[in-house]
């Protein structure tokens, strides 16, 4: 168990707000920009968290067998790389444990604040302030507000199967898993297949007595080399220079891969793709013949789609189905009854236990983002604007209309990097906007309108190559690479290193910033101090 120092609560100044900078998640992208604000010299900020811990995902997840499925080196901050990792891949409680020792280790406990979910942001134009709205009642305002909620924002607590609400058996998802329950002997149903149900399958099959995974789409899995890191390698790891090393070797091979694909012209992307994704599942399906004993399963977990249209997988996943125990069931789920499954054939399955892996709200579909959430300048409505025109914002991170706030997971985002090289460039673009507004100060910044709407144009246009991919080769498969719009806004069609580039050293021309000034006529200040609208500062 980690020994986490307790937080302690950072009281308001004597400004107009309680807080000059509010963080929202103690995530890796929460953990990145308390980080990057206290490089900056940041102090007066805190970082809500709706959990008791930090660590988000790692925080919140407990079922068995939960892991990364990458390599750990791709898998830290540049600013705190562990060369103490025990496994190549390592087991959650060592990931989490490795967030709340940046955390402590950078000093970002007394910024902290737990139990905090923020359910609505509202800007206040009058006073250059934001806002925020927690589900207890409480009001927090700030300055400047970074959204750090992650990709996964909250689990899909429905998945829309009728009955759920009658089964009487004992009910586990993957986010709020009962770890004091004792499922060794029963009969288990995983619902699921995706990167959450490839870790539990093979954790939960040699315990029980029947295992039956219910399977809407075949995943792409590939064995892991889940193995120990030997002293010596450890050793190694401790040279400077030689995690960033391989580190940046594997960031130039997934740049290099990602630029060709949305470069090359159509003309060429179109056959090339279509014969890729041709000659890899009839591999796949040779791979599975050989590893699955049994045809018809092997058959069954074999997927008619590309191997990244949806999120492809690390795992002994496939050879558990070689066990007595656990079996494969393809027949859409009719409903959920008090004692099990009814299949659409009118068979009724009975389990003790059901897991639903049934998926998140992401954060590149436009439903994830509530009604009246984010409501920012002139009552601008960041769902009803995402309903509306479509995912999109300036490097990912700002729109217009939404002064002092920054995403560090927003549309057209990911690079194919590790998670956190990637939320590492977008906290990088936050505090440097924020910096600026300080150093002229400024009480409000907003990106240029014409500055997004053509970088949002440069970027729609070079996912063109994503969008054949994911809508017209694959559009056949359910996949979050693809939103509800048709619109594949969760890849960044421009490689790593651009999109480094373009966080990091973006013209600070492309915001325009203000500062409020007091009025002469006190009459109309409520007692306060009066302000008026934004002159240029």
């Amino acid at each position: 168990m980690v020994d986490e120092p307790k937080p302690v609560a950072v009281e308001p100044g004597s400004l107009p707000y309680d807080h000059e900078v509010v963080v929202i998640g103690a995530g890796p992208g929460g953990i990145a920009a308390g980080v990057k604000l206290r490089k900056a010299g940041v102090e007066d900020f805190a970082i809500l968290e709706r959990a008791d811990k930090v660590g988000g995902s790692w925080h919140e997840n407990r079922y068995p067998g939960l892991s990364v499925d990458v390599p750990a080196l791709t898998y830290q901050y540049s600013f705190a790389r562990n060369p103490n990792w025990t496994r190549f891949f390592p087991r959650g409680p060592e990931v989490k444990a490795y967030h709340v020792d940046v955390a402590k280790r950078f000093g970002l406990y007394p910024h902290l604040r737990f139990g905090i979910d923020i359910v609505r942001q509202e800007w206040d134009e009058q006073r250059h302030i934001w806002r925020l709205h927690a589900a207890d009642g409480t009001e927090i305002t700030a300055r400047f507000v970074i959204s750090a909620v992650g990709a996964f924002v909250n689990p899909k607590d429905d998945p829309g199967i009728p009955g759920l609400a009658s089964y009487t058996g004992k009910l586990q998802r993957p986010s709020d898993w009962d770890a004091d329950h004792d499922y060794a002997g029963k009969r288990v149903a995983v619902i699921g297949t995706g990167a959450s149900s490839v870790q539990i399958v093979p954790s939960l099959a040699p315990h029980v007595a029947e295992l039956a995974v219910f399977q809407r789409t075949p995943v792409w899995s590939v064995p892991k080399p889940d193995v120990a890191v030997p002293a010596p390698v450890q050793a190694i790891l401790r040279v400077p220079g030689v995690q960033a090393g391989i580190n940046n070797a594997v960031l130039i091979v997934v740049d290099l891969g990602l630029r060709a694909g949305v470069s090359a012209p159509m003309w060429l992307v179109r056959p090339t793709l279509r014969t890729v994704d041709a000659v890899a599942i009839a591999a796949y399906r040779r791979y599975l013949r050989w590893v699955v004993k049994d045809p018809a399963t092997a058959a069954a977990l074999a997927p008619d789609y590309g191997p990244i249209a949806k999120r492809p997988t690390m795992s002994n996943y496939t050879f558990t189905f070689n066990r007595d125990n656990v079996r494969l069931v393809t027949e859409p789920i009719a409903r959920i009854t008090p004692d099990g499954i009814e299949t659409a054939d009118g068979i009724e399955h009975r389990f003790d236990m059901i897991v639903l892996a049934t998926g998140y709200e992401v954060f590149s579909d436009p439903e994830t983002y509530k009604p009246g959430a984010i409501v920012g300048r002139d009552g601008f409505d960041l769902s009803t604007f995402f309903t509306e025109q479509g995912l999109q914002a300036y490097q990912s991170v700002a729109l217009p209309r939404l002064p002092n706030w920054w995403m560090l997971v927003g549309p057209y985002s990911w690079t194919g990097s590790g998670w956190h090289a990637f939320v590492e460039m977008t906290a990088d673009h936050a505090v440097r906007a924020i910096t600026e507004a300080r150093r002229r100060k400024a009480s409000v910044m907003e990106v240029r309108q014409s500055v997004h709407d053509a970088y949002h144009r440069r970027i729609h246009r070079r996912a063109e190559a994503l969008r054949f991919y994911l809508t017209e080769l694959n559009g056949h498969v359910p996949t979050y690479y693809r939103n509800s719009q048709g619109d594949t806004t969760y890849v960044r069609p421009s490689g790593f290193f651009a999109a480094r580039r373009g966080n990091r050293k973006f013209p600070l021309g492309d915001y325009e910033y203000g500062t409020l000034r007091a009025t002469a006529d006190p009459a109309t200040s409520n007692g306060k101090a009066p302000l008026t609208a934004i002159s240029p500062a």
